[in-house]
């Protein structure tokens, strides 16, 4: 599961104000919630892509930060998929890319800068 944070000044209820119709204009129907964190994720148990299998996504609440955006994506083996499925491989990264930027407000470059920045802030000085 990975966690996304929104723009400064931004909250990700402003940016996405019915999360559920959101989901399931990108990836299709609801099919259940999940428990994270003790938030409710939706569960797309047969998204319309078919190179997903599962799509979890929803807002992770904590106590005095603002929320943040939490998905998995569960996707195919590319080697698994015929000639007809690889075409939708490019509608699904756009997909992806499409709803992270609705939700986030950045883009796929500064999502990678960020989640660097998290990562080397964790590493300890030696």
């Amino acid at each position: 599961m990975k966690e996304y944070k929104m723009r400064r000044g931004e909250t990700l209820e402003e940016r996405i104000p019915d999360m559920e119709a959101t989901v399931e204009d990108y990836f299709g129907p609801i099919t259940g919630t999940e428990d994270y964190k003790g938030s409710d994720l939706y569960v797309v148990g047969e998204p319309k892509n078919p190179v997903f299998q599962r799509v979890v996504v929803g807002a992770v609440e904590y106590s005095g930060k603002k929320d943040r955006l939490a998905v998995n994506f569960e996707e195919a083996d590319p080697t698994e998929l015929g000639p007809e499925d690889l075409e939708s491989a490019g509608e699904a990264v756009s997909a992806k890319n499409e709803f992270l930027l609705e939700a986030t407000g950045r883009d796929a470059k500064s999502r990678r800068d960020s989640m660097k920045r998290a990562v080397e802030d964790d590493a300890p000085d030696y």
